[in-house]
C-alpha cells in the first residue's frame, strides 16, 4: 500500500513524486511512455538551466527517485474499491490511497516525410520554447486554431518572418486573434497543406500542395512550427469517472484536485492555458500538497 501513485514521468510526475515523498508520503511513480521533453534539443527558458530535454529529465528523474520509488511498468487500468485505488500494470497491481495522474500529451503529426527527421532541426511543435532560435528567419506556422494564430503572433513579435499555411479557406481561431493577425500583416497561404518536409542537415524547404487547385510548389524556409493540435493522454483517468472536456484534458481547480475525491492531475494531461515545462512543474507541486492534504484529512 503506498499513499500516493503518480502516473507519468515528465515534469509534472516527477515534480510530484518529489514533493509527496518530502512530504513523508510513501509514494511510486510509474514510467510508462518517454516524456514529450526528452525530445526537446535544447532548453533556454527552463530557471537555472541551460541544456537539452533529455539532461533535464534525468535530472529530475534521479532527484525524484531519492524520495519516491520508480517504477518502469506500463498503466494499463485504474480502479477505485472502497477507500483505496488500484494502478493496474503490465507487471502486477498496486495499491494507493490517492493518486495523482500526470500521463502528459503528444502533439498531433502531420505524419509526412522529413518530419520526424527535422525534429530539433527546423521542426518544432512549441513556438514559445523554440521560437528564440528563429529570430530574422523565415518560418511557418502550420495550422488554423487558437494555438496556430498565437504561435504566429509570438513569432512575429519576437522578430521571425512568419506565414501561416492553412488547410481551409477561413480560420478556425476565435475572432479577436484573427483580427491580430491581420492587423500584422501575417500572410496566410489558404486551402494548403504540407507534403514534404526537406533540407539536408536541418530544413531549408517544404511542399506545400494546393487543395484546390491540385498542385505542388515549394517554399524555402528555415522552420516549421507544427500546431495542429495535441493528443492527451487520458483514458486512464476516464475509466474510473474522472471528467474530461471535449479535447480529452482533465478538468482540475486550482487545486489541481478533479471531480474525483483522492485523484489529482497535473500537467500537460490538464485542461490548462500553458504548456511549458515549469508549468507542469508548478503543477505537479500543487497536485502533491493537495494529495497530502487529502491523506491527512482522512486520518
Amino acid at each position: 500500500m503506498y499513499d500516493v501513485a503518480v502516473i507519468g514521468a515528465g515534469p509534472a510526475g516527477l515534480t510530484a513524486a518529489m514533493y509527496a515523498g518530502r512530504y513523508g508520503l510513501k509514494t511510486v511513480f510509474f514510467e510508462s511512455v518517454p516524456s514529450q521533453l526528452a525530445v526537446v534539443p535544447n532548453i533556454e527558458n527552463y530557471p537555472g538551466f541551460q541544456g537539452s530535454g533529455y539532461e533535464l529529465l534525468e535530472k529530475m528523474k534521479e532527484q525524484a527517485s531519492r524520495f519516491a520509488e520508480h517504477k518502469l511498468e506500463t498503466v494499463e487500468g485504474l480502479r477505485k474499491e472502497n477507500n483505496k485505488f488500484i494502478v493496474k500494470t503490465d507487471s502486477g497491481e498496486y495499491e494507493a490511497r490517492a493518486v495523482i495522474v500526470a500521463s502528459g500529451g503528444k502533439h498531433r503529426e502531420l505524419k509526412v516525410p522529413g518530419e520526424r527527421e527535422f525534429v530539433g532541426r527546423g521542426v518544432s511543435y512549441c513556438a514559445t520554447c523554440d521560437g528564440h532560435f528563429f529570430r530574422g528567419k523565415k518560418v511557418l506556422v502550420i495550422g488554423g486554431g487558437n494555438t496556430a494564430l498565437t504561435d504566429a503572433i509570438y513569432l512575429k513579435e519576437i522578430g521571425c518572418d512568419v506565414s501561416i499555411v492553412h488547410r481551409r479557406d477561413e480560420l478556425r481561431a476565435e475572432m479577436a486573434l484573427q483580427n491580430e493577425i491581420f492587423r500584422r500583416e501575417i500572410p496566410v497561404i489558404w486551402n494548403s497543406v504540407v507534403s514534404k518536409i526537406e533540407g539536408k542537415n536541418k530544413v531549408e524547404r517544404v511542399i506545400l500542395s494546393d487543395v484546390v487547385k491540385n498542385e505542388e510548389f515549394s517554399m524555402d524556409v528555415d522552420g516549421v512550427f507544427i500546431a495542429v493540435g495535441m493528443r492527451p493522454r487520458t483514458e486512464i483517468a476516464s475509466g474510473i469517472g474522472v471528467e474530461r472536456d471535449s479535447r480529452g484534458y482533465i478538468k482540475v481547480d486550482r487545486m489541481q484536485r478533479t471531480n474525483v475525491p483522492g485523484v489529482f492531475a497535473a500537467g500537460d494531461c490538464c485542461d490548462n492555458p500553458l504548456k511549458q515545462v515549469v508549468t507542469a512543474c508548478g503543477d505537479g507541486a500543487v497536485a502533491a500538497n493537495s494529495a497530502f492534504a487529502y491523506i491527512t484529512s482522512k486520518s
